[in-house]
């Protein structure tokens, strides 16, 4: 049973933690539910700094600036994932390098990474998409032998481990997003974790404009940015950090009952986690085994079962028109794990009533498909 908890269930709390952050408003300096935000986040991770920012996105985009990524600077980053892991590197002035990934593990094809470096390169972003890690040892390892600043997008795996340890915590930065649909969310914001507290401080200042600047350095020395995220979000966010645990639960309960109820479906095929991984099961994943596999997708999408191809489109982002680079090597790995998948979207609000309606549905045209 996916079972919420009463302190779900009375949404009391959250509407006067709301009430008490619009009765500060206007205030240009509040930041007590933001503070309380990041106390709740650096109880949850162990200790590690945690900074609030207003989105995953500009998460990236503060580790880039603060790690010193910008013009002439290359940053590997897997095609396997979303137009919002490359755009901050953009944003930042630096190139993004698309590299291929492993279609039976979905980690970062090393070998090809390596193909890939030249003198310009001076950053690593692995991307934990659907929350899955790949292996930390390996990507520790090719950093520290080609001497590449990490910066994990782990905007969808709050709460996913592999080797016990937590995605967003084995780089020099993590970055997560808290938007709705996140299992951690606010409706908008995200944050970034370091257990250094020199990047923390850097980030900080970073966020807003370098007015509270890091020991030494003057106010407003440097060009940065308004990233905060502002105190009703904070709000929301700083309650649901406490729930967490309970969230978590929640979305592995969801995830699984969907998977239960289409397995064994000709065609469809689990992609489960490896053994040495916790995963936060953010979305089930399925490989397909039929023919024309993005038009399920797309037709599932239109009958209310949305996922990450036939919704939001996803493709190799080596292959968008924003990012390509002419005359380099295709990534033909995220092209397989794209094109074979259908990774359905939950959310929070999703209950059993409506996981078994989208699993009834996935019956339904899965069956009449293999026909």
């Amino acid at each position: 049973m996916i079972e919420i908890p009463p302190d779900k269930r009375d949404q009391r709390h959250l509407h006067d933690a709301l009430a008490a952050a619009l009765s500060q408003m206007p205030d240009p300096f509040a930041s007590r539910w933001a503070g309380q935000f990041e106390e709740n986040l650096s109880a949850y991770f162990g200790g590690v700094h945690a900074i609030a920012v207003s989105s995953g996105t500009t998460a990236l985009h503060t580790a880039l600036a603060c790690a010193g990524i910008g013009p002439g600077d290359d940053v590997l980053v897997p095609s396997l994932t979303v137009v919002m892991s490359a755009a901050p590197i953009l944003t930042a002035g630096a190139r993004p390098v698309f590299v291929d990934s492993n279609p039976h593990t979905l980690d970062i094809d090393y070998q090809d990474a390596a193909r890939r470096l030249t003198e310009r390169t001076r950053a690593i972003m692995p991307v934990h998409l659907w929350g899955r890690m790949g292996d930390p040892a390996v990507l520790r390892d090719f950093a520290d032998r080609h001497g590449l600043v990490v910066i994990e997008d782990a905007c969808q795996a709050v709460g996913s481990s592999r080797d016990d340890m937590a995605a967003g915590t084995i780089g020099d930065y993590g970055a997560f997003s808290t938007k709705d649909g996140k299992i951690l969310w606010s409706g908008e914001g995200g944050f970034l974790v370091t257990s250094d507290v020199t990047r923390a401080d850097l980030a900080r200042a970073f966020r807003t404009h370098w007015q509270t600047p890091p020991s030494g350095q003057a106010p407003l020395s440097r060009a940065a940015a308004n990233y905060r995220l502002a105190e009703p979000l904070a709000a929301i966010a700083a309650l649901n950090a406490i729930h967490l645990p309970y969230l978590l639960s929640r979305r592995r309960a969801q995830t699984r009952r969907l998977l239960d109820r289409v397995a064994g479906l000709p065609g469809l095929t689990v992609l489960e986690p490896h053994p040495a991984e916790r995963w936060n099961h953010y979305a089930p994943l399925l490989r397909i085994d039929l023919p024309e596999p993005r038009r399920l997708c797309e037709r599932l999408a239109e009958l209310h079962v949305p996922n990450s191809v036939g919704t939001f489109k996803l493709v190799p982002c080596d292959t968008r028109s924003a990012f390509a680079t002419p005359g380099a090597a295709p990534c033909p790995g995220a092209a397989q794990v794209i094109d074979t998948i259908l990774a359905p979207i939950l959310t929070d609000r999703d209950d059993e009533d409506s996981i078994d309606t989208q699993a009834l549905v996935i019956e339904k045209e899965v069956t009449a498909w293999t026909r």
